[in-house]
């Protein structure tokens, strides 16, 4: 039968055996036959909290089926979570620790291999590996100067809003919040502008995993990155993907590869579901809806409620246990997944009473040596992309209601199909630069006087060693008295002024 999680509330009546959410004893784990609850069907991505409720009223670990044939185990409990995501001993990153995928027991065409197989990357690894991919992802990454990719997405938005604003209507899924994001990728990371609504729909398949062509978007995606890199080394340009290959850490092109897919998967599909659900949120509860004209205040306190409540990649995560181990009251065998809802998690009603503005104690990160490096460039374009789009269009309005709008199925993320909107139309700008969806700029080779790699995204020189220095992992707020700042600002906006 479909397992509907509000039957028993509104019927009052006692579910049949082996509904998965009364699993009870042993599980997939342990030698019994535990119902697992299925997480990637069209009933778990339509009211995934329900789920959540009736998994956490059994216990603060739940079995799960990911896709088809693909068991792990579903931390909802939000104690619980900081212990696995904290604890290195008992659980690895490394998939090549998994036990099934080794034994030959997970599909081969399985569409969630590409979110959870092994990965030379920074999130796929343990110890010294962990230690040298992220300190090149971090000391690249801390190069950015905060200000200056601000000044490109309200630009951005400019341009991208302009693109629709006389038509009076939208769908603010795949024309801003979709685009925003590709745009500041392919900005950063040096990428060709025409071939980037290519990222939207590899990343889109490898998230939504479930969907056969997962395989195939996996291998479209290797081979966009390795031309990326190939381009890259022929001509170094002020960007992430030059800053990376120049990095001593010395990443081998594989090794490259999967750096920048991991990047790209944070910044592209998870950014687009954050503009997207703080959006919706804005627009449809009266807790922000009626405050929208009093400037950046609510749309801070919508992307703190996003994150705690339905955050972009609600459950992740993932751990394998490194031997057996009791867990929440249940056996976890060794090599069994065990992945952390981050939505349910933030939502754990021993939580109840905390306030969430201003808040961010939430799990929307992760926690531990794994946690997002980026959370602040990602809150920065989010931010920038959504005041700037309520700047422009103040009276925007959702074209349906809020309960009529569908979420797309698969384990991993929190993610619209679709965000139409309605709004009073705008004149069409006059022709001329501002109209034209920006291009790459970063790519272009440094000025003379410009040391390479030292550009208007710059923060710092090349570091020289591949040991994250102390703070790396938070954006630097730019020195007053800087003339390297100041140079970079005004590169920058040369750069607007000349499209």
């Amino acid at each position: 039968m479909t397992y509907r999680p509000d039957a028993e509330a509104a019927t009052g009546t006692v579910p049949p055996p082996g509904c998965p959410a009364h699993a009870g004893g042993p599980a997939f784990g342990s030698g019994g036959s535990g119902a697992r609850v299925p997480m990637y069907g069209a009933d778990f991505a339509a009211d995934p909290h329900a789920y959540y409720a009736r998994m956490r009223a059994s216990g603060p670990i739940s079995p799960v089926e990911l896709a088809p044939g693909v068991d792990a185990w579903l931390v909802t409990s939000y104690s619980l979570a900081l212990d696995v995501l904290r604890d290195t001993d008992r659980f690895a990153k490394d998939p090549r620790n998994w036990a099934a995928l080794n034994d030959g027991r997970v599909p081969a065409d399985s569409p969630v291999l590409g979110m959870m197989m092994y990965r030379p990357n920074a999130l796929f690894s343990d110890g010294e590996a962990h230690a040298r991919y992220r300190g090149a992802i971090n000391d690249s990454h801390s190069r950015i100067d905060p200000h200056a990719l601000s000044e490109y997405v309200e630009r951005s938005a400019e341009t991208v809003i302009d693109a629709f604003a006389e038509r009076g209507e939208a769908d603010l899924l795949s024309e801003y919040a979709a685009i925003i994001p590709l745009l500041v990728f392919n900005q950063l990371f040096g990428s060709a502008p025409e071939r980037g609504s290519e990222l939207v729909r590899f990343m889109g398949i490898l998230f939504d995993a479930s969907s056969r062509e997962a395989t195939r978007a996996n291998e479209d995606m290797l081979r966009y990155l390795a031309d990326l890199i190939a381009a890259k080394r022929r001509q170094p340009g002020a960007d992430v993907t030059s800053w990376l290959i120049a990095h001593p850490a010395e990443l081998t092109d594989e090794e490259l590869v999967q750096q920048i897919a991991l990047l790209l998967a944070t910044g592209t599909e998870a950014q687009m579901n954050l503009i997207s659900n703080a959006l919706l949120l804005l627009l449809s509860d009266d807790r922000f809806a009626g405050e929208l004209s009093g400037g950046s205040l609510p749309v801070q306190d919508a992307l703190d409620e996003v994150l705690w409540t339905n955050p972009p990649l609600a459950n992740f995560g993932t751990r394998f246990a490194r031997y057996d181990l009791r867990l929440g009251g249940v056996q976890v065998r060794a090599g069994e997944p065990v992945l952390t809802s981050y939505a349910a998690a933030n939502n754990d009603p021993a939580l109840a009473g905390t306030g969430r503005t201003g808040n961010r104690s939430h799990l929307a990160w992760s926690v531990g040596a794994h946690r997002c490096p980026a959370d602040g460039t990602a809150r920065v374009i989010a931010s920038v992309a959504i005041e700037k789009l309520l700047d422009r269009l103040p009276d925007m309005e959702l074209a349906v209601p809020a309960e009529q709008l569908t979420w797309r199925p698969g384990p991993f993320h929190r993610a619209l199909t679709a965000l139409p909107v309605r709004f009073p139309c705008l004149a069409r700008p006059a022709p001329g630069p501002a109209a034209q969806l920006p291009t790459a700029a970063v790519s272009a080779p440094p000025q003379p006087d410009e040391p390479q790699g030292e550009n208007r995204w710059s923060t710092s020189p090349v570091p020289l060693s591949s040991t994250p220095p102390a703070g790396t992992s938070t954006a630097k707020s730019p020195a007053s008295g800087s003339t390297a700042r100041r140079r970079a600002w005004n590169s920058l906006g040369e750069w607007w002024r000349g499209q």
